[in-house]
């Protein structure tokens, strides 16, 4: 049974996630209603690819802790923790590897920048995608044999009780950090060229404030509407490794609070991140308000 903070972090890590299903899943439905009446452009199909990982990531995730909370003996008596593990693998690597190439994308096209490098990687903006998606395949191939290894030596450690508790301890954060080098590097990537956007932005919307000698100006409050709309992502992508790194923890210390907690932190990021989006974005935000008016409409029939 579940204490009463227990309950309520897990009622938090639902609702949640029935945020994220929502929010997620309005994002991938207009995309792909877009991509029937026409051809999908890039930054469509990063949207949808990340909307769609993002709502089986959620999936996961809660049945994930809901067996372990709820039905811990069915749960590590069967093979569905390595089922779960596996799955989880392949989509988070697919949900970090889409945010990844959103920020890269509008790294590319909004950040200004004179040097070279950045030019030459403007030109061949369409090539990067591709690029990408290849590193993640690689990362969830090199990932899985891990994952596959740490199954296994659970397995023997359980068979062998001479097997020491101190190998477990010194071996658990290396294993990890092994494991989730494909999602280290991919959140690196993706924190480094938030960072240089913000910073393109921040001296465009200064060089902006200079020029129009302190009139307001529609464009430089766009650029800093674009900063606060990074800043918050940086915020949301860090809680959400807090939030995930507070789950491992717990599962190396048999925590089931610290557990619910860190299923509730690193929940926050796939919903709030999702609306962020819509609101950020023209052709989901006008689908949006469309949307809303007819369900007022409906409610007053």
């Amino acid at each position: 049974m579940l204490n009463v903070v227990e309950g309520i972090f897990l009622s938090v890590a639902i609702i949640e996630s029935i945020l994220g299903v929502v929010g997620n899943g309005f994002i991938a439905l207009v995309f792909c209603i877009d991509c029937v009446k026409s051809k999908l452009s890039m930054l469509g199909f990063i949207l949808t690819g990340l909307a769609i990982s993002r709502i089986c990531l959620i999936w996961i995730i809660m049945i994930d802790v809901l067996m372990k909370v709820l039905s811990p003996y069915t749960y590590y008596s069967s093979n569905l923790n390595e089922y779960i593990g596996y799955m989880w693998v392949i989509i988070n690597h697919s949900s970090i590897g889409f945010a990844t190439s959103l920020n890269i994308f509008y790294f590319l096209k909004i950040a200004n920048f004179s040097h070279y490098v950045f030019l030459w990687l403007k030109r061949r903006i369409s090539r990067i995608l591709p690029l990408l998606i290849g590193f993640l395949v690689i990362s969830v191939v090199i990932t899985l044999p891990q994952v596959m290894k740490a199954f296994n030596d659970i397995k023997m450690k359980n068979r062998n009780t001479t097997y020491g508790s101190k190998m477990q301890k010194s071996e658990f954060f290396v294993q990890q950090v092994s494991i989730n080098l494909g999602v280290i590097f991919f959140l690196t990537l993706s924190l480094i060229t938030c960072f240089l956007l913000i910073i393109s932005l921040w001296r465009h919307s200064r060089k902006m404030q200079l020029n129009t000698m302190g009139f307001r100006d529609p464009n430089n409050e766009a650029h800093v509407k674009a900063m606060k709309v990074l800043v918050s992502f940086i915020i949301l992508f860090i809680l959400h490794f807090i939030g995930y790194a507070t789950e491992i923890t717990s599962s190396a210390l048999e925590n089931k609070l610290l557990l619910l907690f860190g299923v509730t932190t690193s929940a926050i990021y796939p919903w709030a991140h999702s609306f962020i989006l819509i609101l950020g974005n023209s052709k989901l935000k006008q689908t949006s308000l469309k949307v809303l008016q007819q369900l007022m409409f409906c409610d007053r029939q």
